[in-house]
């Protein structure tokens, strides 16, 4: 099926980035990014495969920096020849390139990286046959669990195992290293009056920690408790963000604390480093080197060594992620965020973001409510936030709660807001953090006021 060795050593990636760094001539600041990867996905439908896909990619990527000048190509395949052909088209294109004062490579900073949970014989013992198995198993719980399901839209197996190597004439030598595994699966449900939807999935480092009833199970609940869903008034109530809706609120702010936002212009923090842009309750931590997410990481896009870097802490803004070029220009230093594939230059991104944990449970948040709404789903974020200035307009189906108690589903309505107050306005953080397939650790979050547009 492929002519590429067994990934998981990563040894041919790093020889090749070597001598290839060999050819870097005198002057030069030269930097060679290998990966190659493959992944399978399966769905089921009809309680047989639908589609069976097994990719492989590979490629190289070369960065070559001349008197303030970057250039770069890149190239799909990890034959020498084209990736030294590859080096001399980056070098070509730098001379093309204007100056910039703060292009330069990454240099060795002296943090010691922490290597994650890395295990691809765990996928690699589970064969094609298996990963169907599970695919069509999972369709068939999630079929059978409810008289209500109608259908299932997607029930899906995934895995995906990784490497990169990253060697530059700076010093900069890394291997990062990733595997994981996940089901995901979208039911439908249908009373005779309307359909709905409820989706799922997990993800694990070892396929055989992926639970196909639970994951089933908890969709066709999401589904089924939305049928007879509908608008209600208009109102101001308190809302509840279980973890996996609670991470879009938290997306929103982290993509405002990048050091590309500040250099564009386009973070609502930018100036406000010290000061309180959230809730006390709020603290959160950009931490790849923890074992316990899915994302963490060795070393980031430039070679660096993955570091926990604080971002909100008691509600005070502590700074911002950062690559290489950011921290230069903004005169700091790398917070080793910068995120990239073979294809492109370094961008910046977090790795794992950490939410410290509150109090109470989620039945015990959702007690203190008198009037509210707890979110199952969110739509529009793309269209409906703006992020210079902050407004937020979404869609959103949940659940009614009164006085403490959950009531009918809710649909057809939009939570209004701007992220500035949504941020000042949580209430309550729940201690029943979560570590969701994204690789973020997150807790309920209770907003304690936003304005609900209904009928």
């Amino acid at each position: 099926m492929s002519d590429l060795p067994p990934i998981g050593g990563g040894d041919e990636l790093l020889a090749l980035a070597r001598r290839v760094l060999g050819d870097a001539g005198g002057g030069e600041q030269v930097e060679v990014f290998a990966a190659r990867s493959r992944s399978v996905r399966v769905d089921a439908h009809g309680g047989a495969v639908e589609s069976l896909s097994v990719a492989e990619s590979a490629g190289v990527g070369v960065r070559c920096i001349v008197d303030g000048r970057q250039g770069f190509a890149h190239c799909g395949t990890l034959d020498e020849a084209s990736v030294r052909a590859t080096l001399a088209e980056a070098r070509d294109n730098a001379r093309f390139a204007e100056v910039d004062p703060w292009a330069g490579l990454a240099e060795p900073d002296g943090v010691s990286p922490v290597m994650p949970p890395f295990n691809p014989e765990a996928i690699g013992a589970l064969g094609v046959d298996d990963k169907v198995a599970m695919a069509v198993a999972l369709e068939r719980a999630a079929s059978s669990a409810d008289p209500r399901v109608t259908g299932v839209r997607v029930a899906a197996y995934a895995d995906h195992v990784g490497e990169v190597a990253i060697v530059s004439t700076t010093g900069i030598e890394a291997l990062s290293r990733d595997a994981s595994a996940g089901l995901s699966v979208s039911a439908l449900a249908n009373d005779d009056t309307m359909t709905t939807v409820g989706g799922w999935g997990d993800a694990a480092r070892d396929p055989r920690d992926l639970d196909v009833d639970a994951v089933a199970g908890v969709a066709v609940d999401r589904a089924v408790r939305m049928l007879g869903a509908g608008p209600i008034p208009s109102t101001r109530l308190a809302v509840v963000f279980e973890p996996r809706q609670a991470t879009t609120l938290l997306n929103l702010l982290v993509g405002t604390l990048s050091g590309i936002a500040v250099v564009k212009g386009r973070s609502l923090f930018a100036d406000r480093v010290g000061e309180t842009i959230a809730s006390p309750l709020l603290t959160l931590i950009d931490d790849p080197t923890d074992p316990r997410s899915l994302a963490a990481d060795s070393h980031d896009g430039e070679g660096l060594a993955c570091r926990p870097t604080a971002l909100v802490e008691g509600g005070v803004l502590q700074g911002f992620l950062h690559n290489t070029w950011t921290a230069r220009r903004l005169g700091t230093a790398s917070t080793a965020s910068a995120s990239r594939g073979y294809r492109s230059t370094p961008g910046v991104s977090s790795g794992a973001v950490v939410t410290a944990a509150g109090s109470g449970t989620r039945d015990e948040l959702i007690a203190g409510v008198t009037h509210g709404l707890l979110v199952q789903s969110i739509s529009g974020v793309h269209s409906g936030v703006n992020m210079v200035s902050g407004d937020v307009s979404v869609g959103v189906e949940g659940l009614l709660i009164t006085d403490g108690e959950i009531g009918p589903p809710v649909r057809e309505v939009t939570l209004a807001s701007t992220l500035q107050r949504m941020l000042l306005g949580i209430s309550a953080v729940g201690a029943d953090v979560e570590w969701l397939p994204g690789g973020m650790a997150v807790p309920t979050i209770v907003v304690g006021e936003m304005a609900l547009g209904g009928r």
